[in-house]
């Protein structure tokens, strides 16, 4: 089983054929992406980048895109001082497939 390990939206991943992976969101016109991995694990035989492995290539196919994930709410709270901030983000995703790790 090959196992990858990938850059993107300033996280790494490590995948495997077949995997599915959210991810930030990707502005993508196709649907299908590749990236180049920064280390390949094939069974015994490990291949370590610098910064990246030549020749490889992970190739990936976008499932859904644009959506929002779960509501994360920061609060801002000084006593005695009427100050009381709530702020909430979501963030949004790419979901892909892992389809090929050459």
């Amino acid at each position: 089983m090959k196992k990858a390990v990938i850059a993107t939206g300033g996280k790494q991943y490590l995948v495997t054929e077949g995997e599915t992976l959210e991810v930030e969101l990707l502005k993508q016109e196709s649907k299908t992406l590749s990236f180049t991995p920064m280390l390949v694990i094939d069974g015994d035989k490990t291949i370590v980048g610098t910064p990246e492995v030549k020749d490889s290539k992970v190739t990936a196919e976008i499932i859904a895109q644009d959506l929002q994930g779960d509501k994360v709410t920061s609060i801002r709270y000084k006593a005695k001082k009427r100050v009381h901030t709530v702020r909430g983000h979501r963030q949004h995703h790419t979901i892909l497939k892992i389809t090929k790790i050459t």
